[in-house]
Order: structure tokens, then sequence, then C-alpha cells
């Protein structure tokens, strides 16, 4: 067990959220995730009103503790995913990819947590005044969609400006991240790459295969020149969707381009054509174990590294 202020106001026994991915934060992964002690969060990026309302119900079906929804604000489906939580009453949700202020009145109004996504400190503030419980801080490490603020400088100032519980995401797989993001003033953090390679996801093999082949060098952000950046290994589908982005290519070419490229990846196995979405992060993943197995090797790491420094501190030369 690792206790942060997001452990004691959520009842969890480790300060992480699986973050909510379109195609990969099913309800076996959710659930899996939940009952060993973390927060799940399912992904809807993907799903109508009638498959979320199933997700939903399959994964309270195989866990009875707490999970969230991720909402993609991006989807042309928002608004009927919004209702459906509502009406389902989850017992969180978290948004992405844009500013979720419209709905969340009317969530607090039904007592549903909310923890908005945000990579900008203007927007975690005017977030706060809507009386959100929370912020998920991610930074241009993640995998997927992404701002333009690197992880490490975003943190501290969000912590500064907002005074609320922050859950630092991207950059992050291990204890040692872990230790890192609370000494920044984060309360937790949000994973999503290092749970795509555990055994629970529901995800091709190839998919998982390219992340614990990937470096450091691995990934490349692909669509900013239409405003829409996103992290993904490099691939022949990374590597023509730049070059058409060097010759000045439309948003309707690039777009087109993307339709239906992550289901490839994810459920296909395409590791050419699909879009294989994973954090900078990924060149520390090497293996697939189980998610019990993950969040157990956080909690020794952590603490391995947390008594390591102590050491050092009280037995540093004083001056």
């Amino acid at each position: 067990m690792i206790k942060t202020r997001l452990t004691e106001m959520l009842g969890l026994k480790y300060p992480i959220f699986q973050g909510g991915m379109a195609w990969v934060a099913t309800p076996a992964l959710v659930s899996a995730v939940s009952e060993a002690g973390a927060l799940g969060i399912l992904g809807t990026g993907h799903l109508n009103a009638a498959e979320t309302l199933k997700a939903i119900q399959e994964t309270r079906e195989r866990t009875s503790k707490l999970f969230g929804v991720n909402i993609m604000l991006q989807s042309p489906r928002v608004s009927e995913i919004v209702k459906v939580c509502l009406e389902e009453k989850v017992p969180m949700v978290t948004f992405g990819a844009g500013n979720p202020a419209i709905y969340i009145p009317a969530f607090k109004e039904m007592g549903i947590m909310v923890f908005p996504v945000v990579n900008n400190v203007a927007l975690a503030v005017r977030l706060k005044r809507t009386g959100v419980e929370g912020i998920i801080a991610e930074g241009r490490e993640a995998g997927g969609h992404v701002g333009k603020n690197a992880t490490l400088p975003l943190i501290p100032q969000i912590v500064d400006a907002t005074n609320l519980p922050v859950v630092a995401a991207g950059g992050f797989a291990d204890g040692r991240g872990l230790l890192a993001a609370l000494s920044l003033g984060a309360v937790g953090v949000q994973m999503g790459t290092r749970f795509i390679c555990t055994q629970e996801a529901e995800v091709h093999p190839n998919y998982q295969g390219a992340i614990v082949k990937a470096g450091d060098l691995s990934t490349i952000i692909s669509g900013e020149t239409i405003g829409h950046p996103v992290r993904v290994i490099r691939n022949q589908l990374a590597n023509k969707i730049l070059e058409l982005e060097k010759k000045g290519a439309s948003l309707e070419e690039l777009e087109a381009l993307g339709v239906g490229a992550l289901k490839k990846a994810v459920y296909n196995g395409d590791t050419i054509e699909g879009s294989l979405m994973a954090g900078e992060i990924s060149g520390l993943i090497k293996d697939i174990p189980s998610v019990l197995q993950v969040l157990s090797r956080i909690e020794e790491e952590f603490y391995t590294v947390f008594n390591s420094l102590r050491f050092q501190l009280e037995n540093q030369d004083r001056i």
C-alpha cells in the first residue's frame, strides 16, 4: 500500500489511475486494475451509447471496486456518452481532449466525481472553478493525443495554481516515476502505456510487442500542423503522415489516413498501417506481466528508492 491524499480520497491501495484508452481500456482491463487496488477507467472514445452502457454494466459485473469512465470530448457521440454516464450514476468520470466545462454541472448535481485531463495551467484554473474533485495533468510524453507542455514543468505549476489533488500523467511506468511525481506535488499518477502491456489487456500481441521492442527514440508526434498532435511509435503510417504534413496536406487528407488506424493496431495487430499510440515511456517497458505484478513491482520499487534517498539525505556531509 502507498498512502497519499488520493488513496485516502478514493479508498485505493495504490495512487494510480489506468488511462481511459480507446479500444484498450475494456471491462477486462479496467476491472483487473480496480480489483488489484488501483483505479481502472473505461475508454469510450470509440463507443456509442449502447456500447458504453454495456461496458459499464459488464465492468460492474466483474468488480465491486471503484472504477471510472473516460469521456473523449472529440468523439462525435460525446453528448450521448455523457447521458449514459449520468443515467448509470457511474462513480467518477475523466474527460480528455478538450474543455468539459459545459458538462461538469450535471455530474456535480448527481454527486459524480470529475477528474478532467488538462495539458496547461489556464484550463486547470478554469476547471477548478467548476468544482471538480481533481485534475489529471498530462504532459507531452504521453501516448495518443498530447499538448505542448512536458510533464516535469507542468505538474508543479498546476499544483501551485489550483491547490487541487493533481494526478500526473505522461511518462510514468514504475515506482521511480511515482516517487518523482509525488515530489513535484502530485497525489498520484496515471499510466496508459504500461497497462497496454499487461496480460489482462485485450489487445493484439503485435501491438504489445511493438511497445516492448521500442527504445527511447521510437516515438514521434504527428498531426502538429493540423492542431491534433498524437504521439505514436514510428512506423510506415506515421512516416506517411509526417511526409504529407511537410507537403502541407489538408486536415481532410490527414484525417482520412487516421480513420480506423488505432483499431488496426489494437485489434488487428497491424504494425505497419496501424496507429501505434504509445508514450515515450515505452523504452522502459520490457515485458507483459499481470496487472497485479505491475502494481506490486511499483510498490516495491517505490519504497526501495524512497528508503535509499532517505538514507542518502540523512547521511550526507553537513557543511
